[in-house]
């Protein structure tokens, strides 16, 4: 069958490269049973059935799933690393009001949920202060821009009352829209010294005055004080002594383009309870030694996340947010973890040939934001420097044989990777389509910042991606047997090499999103799973011959401040970077075993 491994009777010489089939007593290659389509397909059926409920973790459905991936791993013989092949840890999937919160405005009592709402990320805390209204909260000083609503008022220990957005919301490509963050606005505030925030939503930015929802945006990084979002007519009840309106000082901040602030003689107490809701999930880990008494020191890890959105709504990731129904993630990805069970079968079956280790991981909580292989590298059951490369399927269920070539990232991610890649290709005539970055958002992210070379299968997106069409009558299972057929013939050259490839930089380590918006960076990759009540921001990777590495800036280290104001997560430092410039000379303070170091960064 052409999708089948054929081991042909030669020698593949790339290198060091010395990888050739045991052959049988009669001459021929001893393959044992292949990767077939009905294995695939029975996995991704059981993996995106109903009765799994999309796979979310923390349910039900993530469970069962962990469960059928170890039974499998155990069925191959493999040896199940962490708690019985579970690596469990947290998660945080929702935030709700906890017991007590409260508002009294200027005596009179506000409902929570209907009249007010806490934002998701407020800090916790009692406060009962006075009151100013500061308009949109900016504090702007640019070559192009300059609004200043706080140059003219001491907000000091008071609730600073400031309108949501800007006064030029029908502009696309607004100046102002870097500054209009929620969390952009809180930070400003607290730099000023405000002890609270209360967010009104004006009536043309928002004609019905609907709440902000109380949603997880996927960070536990919380504000430094009180923030909250209440409804015009208790804004108004705030504003009765001045003779003016919500409605009022908007449109006039609009039309005349100049900041409104002044002091309010009333004031607010509230107490303020959010509750971060957390889940228990698993990796599951399993482990094939290699047969060379030296080499199986060396590790490859092959990885494919097994969550899914489970019954999507909002905030999800679903691309169907107003539909409730299951999402059974075929695709994404139970195809990547089918052919991840395939290959440990396959490979289990010939770790006679492998002289390197093999470590099979099935991640959680990947469509949260990486978490489960970021906490397995944090949190690594073997010595982390063991593991030479990391593969990575995700979303190979759309391989279509006639009219596509085989997608591959990470393939500049080690010496010699691509043209390693094309010569196993030709044994399997499959095109290629390669890119060299490393960094993308899937787990082999979290390996790339740690200097393991990656590479990345992936067939792309389609119309189901993230809906609940996403189903396994849709997968094209032809494709993905040539897939992983490939990678375990690429996972047997790699582990059968005398030498390993050495690892080089391909690309930026961190957000493409986040660089764009700003007009420098230090050159570091952040830690963006930084752990609710951390001070700070944790560094993961210094990149060579960039401002950060040049400051003398170590992995590990913390930043919690730049240019003398606090960063406390990371949305505080992107604001900070936000406000430097090409050129500027800017201290950076870290926190380094315990003792605080100044930077002095050249950007």
């Amino acid at each position: 069958m052409k999708n089948s491994i054929v081991l042909l009777p030669m020698v593949l010489l790339l290198g060091s490269c010395t990888y050739q089939p045991q052959p049988t007593g009669d001459g021929r290659a001893d393959t044992g049973p292949a990767i077939s389509v009905p294995e695939l397909k029975e996995h991704v059926y059981h993996l995106a059935s109903d009765e799994l409920e999309g796979r979310k973790p923390g349910t039900e459905g993530g469970s069962k799933a962990a469960e059928y991936i170890r039974a499998e791993f155990i069925r191959y013989g493999l040896v199940m690393l962490g708690d019985h092949g579970y690596q469990p840890f947290d998660v945080t999937t929702s935030v709700s009001l906890g017991e007590g919160n409260a508002l009294n405005v200027a005596g009179a009592v506000a409902t929570a949920d209907s009249e007010y709402t806490p934002l998701a990320f407020s800090a916790d805390g009692d406060l009962n202060a006075q009151v100013a209204f500061v308009g949109y909260g900016f504090a702007i000083e640019e070559d192009s821009l300059s609004w200043l609503d706080y140059a003219d008022i001491d907000v000091r220990d008071r609730w600073v009352m400031v309108l949501r957005g800007d006064p030029d919301p029908s502009n696309p490509h607004s100046t102002f829209a870097m500054h209009s963050d929620l969390r952009h606005k809180v930070l400003t505030a607290q730099d000023k010294g405000a002890a609270g925030i209360l967010f009104v939503s004006g009536a043309e930015f928002d004609p019905e005055d609907a709440l902000i929802p109380l949603y997880y945006d996927q960070s536990k990084s919380r504000a430094q004080i009180p923030a909250l979002n209440i409804k015009r007519v208790i804004a108004d009840k705030l504003l009765e002594s001045t003779g003016n309106t919500i409605a009022d000082l908007e449109k006039q901040i609009m039309e005349e383009r100049r900041s409104q602030s002044f002091a309010i003689d009333k004031s607010v107490t509230a107490s303020v309870r959010v509750v971060q809701n957390q889940v228990s999930t698993s990796n599951v880990v399993a482990f094939l030694e290699g047969s060379d008494r030296k080499l199986r020191e060396d590790v490859i890890v092959i990885g494919a996340h097994y969550d899914h959105l489970g019954y999507g709504g909002p905030h999800s990731g679903s691309r169907r947010p107003d539909t409730v129904a299951i999402h059974n993630g075929a695709d994404d990805n139970a195809s990547g973890v089918a052919a991840l069970l395939e290959m440990a079968q396959y490979l289990s079956d010939r770790s006679d040939q492998l002289r390197r280790s093999v470590l099979f991981i099935a991640f959680s909580a990947e469509e949260m934001g990486v978490i489960g292989s970021k906490y397995f590298v944090n949190d690594c059951p073997i010595d982390r420097s063991r593991i030479k490369y990391m593969l990575n399927l995700d979303m190979v269920g759309r391989y279509d044989e006639d009219k596509d070539a085989l997608r591959i990232g990470g393939t500049g991610t080690a010496w010699g990777m691509e043209d390693y890649l094309k010569m196993i290709a030709l044994r399997h005539g499959v095109p290629l389509e390669m890119s060299p970055e490393g960094f993308g958002p899937s787990d082999h992210a979290s390996f790339y910042v740690e200097d393991i070379p990656v590479l990345f299968f992936f067939t792309g997106a389609h119309d189901q991606y993230h809906t609940p069409e996403d189903d396994a009558d849709l997968v094209l299972y032809d494709g993905m047997e040539t897939i992983a057929s490939f990678v375990a013939d690429v996972t047997m050259a790699l582990a059968s090499r005398g030498t390993t490839m050495a690892f080089q930089e391909a690309g930026p380590k961190e957000q493409q999103a986040a660089r764009t918006r700003l007009r420098v960076t230090l050159g570091i990759m952040p830690d963006y799973g930084a752990s609710e009540g951390t001070e700070g921001l944790r560094v993961d990777a210094v990149l060579d011959d960039r401002p950060a590495k040049r400051a003398g800036m170590l992995k590990g280290d913390v930043i919690v401040a730049v240019e003398g104001k606090q960063v406390t997560n990371i949305y505080d430092y992107m604001y900070r970077l936000a406000e430097l410039r090409p050129g500027q000379r800017a201290t950076v303070d870290v926190m380094r075993s315990g003792a605080k170091v100044v930077l002095i960064v050249d950007l």
